[in-house]
């Protein structure tokens, strides 16, 4: 039988007081409607349908992918009318589920509780035991048997229906003839003067349909979103279930309260992340990773044994555009931009900013210093305050700085520039030319001085 998903994403969410479409506001670094598609993935869906409102061609150029079918529903005279929109766009005679856009966080399993449940000839609905039923749809069931025989909306419901504290969460399963038929007899003579998709509740049960209420495994799957407040409480709820999550693979967190995903953590084993840490994009951790407080880290590869010190910013930009290898030390203060390739044992200290460059194995760059487009061999020494200036105003120019090369304090390498191996470059010099393989090199002023001097070896 086919499946239809219906998302309602049309409300326009006028108690977020804000001009971004409700259903868009973000969750985790991902929109709300974002985070609802995800649970839908698992689900072979013949037909996936947004229903659009307010600001329709905000949502739907969010999230336009193949196979989404939008219909629009303007103006919003509710929920019933939202899926009377939808009917033209139902394929087979098979099982829809209807799931709201702005209830982000329902879990693939639950939906397919529900259509398991439907099987295309039951009516079931997702309910929810709330401590505060405020503002939900109150389920009505027979006292005799348990079956449910309606849902009043709060606003319509007596002083006596509203003490139910089972609610109805907005999302059901419906057989898709029956639906249609059901949608097509609805009407708007209510307190909101709007048409209900929960009459068709009693309609079933005139019909005589089975209609069942599937409870779900948690408030925080059915809570919605309608003000700030109520996105930052799912948020933080959102957040301590990933905490939770990776603590029980064994990452230790400092403070799972203080911890923000917003994205995907893999990780190997004894890993420690201090407090107020964001991670967004792919991140992947190797074992015995540690991050210091206050950190962002975002699209990266942090390998085996390596330590980030404390508010150190890391931004691959897309996944696996920065890497930072085994046993490095990062930071504090350090800044590694997209295209930062570290490898083993590499120190980037304070106040150093890296950025589309490539460290080999042992390199340092210890403090107040900038590496942009450029290419580092191993066991180079990069001196306090020295840049490379790779941007002549139109162009990126490359610089190449060999193994071994010792780079005072306060030097510029104009790119393109190559620091040959083993070469000296003397504090505070401008380099404009390629210096040989062990030349020092002394550049301040209009004087400039290449020789054939070597470094002497360092004492054993």
């Amino acid at each position: 039988m086919a499946l239809n998903i219906v998302i309602m994403a049309a409300g326009k969410g006028t108690r977020m007081k804000s001009a971004t479409p409700k259903v868009l506001h973000k969750l985790a670094g991902r929109s709300l409607l974002s985070h609802v598609l995800k649970s839908c993935e698992p689900l072979a869906a013949a037909a996936r349908i947004v229903i659009t409102g307010h600001g329709a061609e905000a949502v739907e150029a969010a999230v336009a992918a193949d196979g989404i079918a939008f219909v629009r529903q303007m103006p919003q005279l509710g929920t019933g009318h939202a899926i009377q929109q939808a009917v033209p766009a139902l394929v087979g005679e098979g099982t829809t589920l209807i799931l709201n856009g702005d209830v982000p966080l329902i879990e693939t399993a639950t939906a397919k509780a529900l259509i398991d449940a439907c099987a295309g000839h039951a009516l079931v609905l997702l309910t929810v035991d709330l401590f505060d039923p405020t503002g939900y749809g109150r389920i009505i069931r027979d006292p005799d048997d348990g079956g449910v025989l309606a849902i009043v909306e709060h606003k319509d419901a007596t002083p006596e229906q509203r003490l139910i504290h089972e609610g109805y969460s907005g999302m059901m399963a419906a057989p898709t003839a029956a639906l249609k038929r059901w949608v097509g007899q609805l009407k708007n003579d209510n307190a909101q003067g709007e048409y209900y998709l929960t009459d068709i509740v009693a309609m079933a049960v005139a019909e005589g349909l089975p209609v069942l209420g599937i409870k779900a495994g948690s408030e925080t799957e059915v809570l919605g979103v309608n003000d700030p407040v109520q996105l930052a409480q799912l948020e933080r709820a959102f957040q301590a279930q990933q905490a939770e999550r990776l603590m029980r693979a064994g990452v230790r967190l400092a403070d799972p309260a203080r911890f923000d995903l917003r994205g995907t953590l893999t990780h190997g084993q004894d890993v420690e992340i201090d407090v107020n840490c964001v991670f967004e994009g792919e991140v992947e951790l190797g074992d015995g990773v540690r991050i210091g407080a206050n950190c962002v880290i975002r699209n990266a590869r942090v390998g085996a044994g390596a330590r980030i010190h404390e508010f150190t910013h890391i931004d691959g930009e897309k996944p696996g555009g920065a890497v930072v290898g085994e046993g490095a030390l990062i930071g504090p203060f350090a800044r590694l931009r997209p295209g930062a390739q570290l490898g083993a044992e590499v120190h980037i200290g304070n106040f150093v900013e890296v950025k589309n460059s490539t460290l080999a194995k042992g390199a340092k760059a210890n403090h107040l210093a900038y590496l942009g487009d450029a290419t580092v061999g191993e066991r180079v020494n990069y001196g306090a305050g020295s840049i490379t200036a790779n941007y002549d105003g139109a162009n990126k120019h490359r610089t190449t700085i060999g193994d071994d090369v010792h780079v005072g304090s306060n030097c510029v390498l104009v790119a393109p520039v190559t620091l040959g191996a083993g070469a000296t470059i003397g504090g505070g010099s401008t380099i404009t030319k390629d210096v040989n393989p062990g030349d020092l090199a002394v550049a301040r002023g209009k004087q400039v001085a290449l020789t054939g001097w070597t470094r002497p070896a360092k004492k054993r």
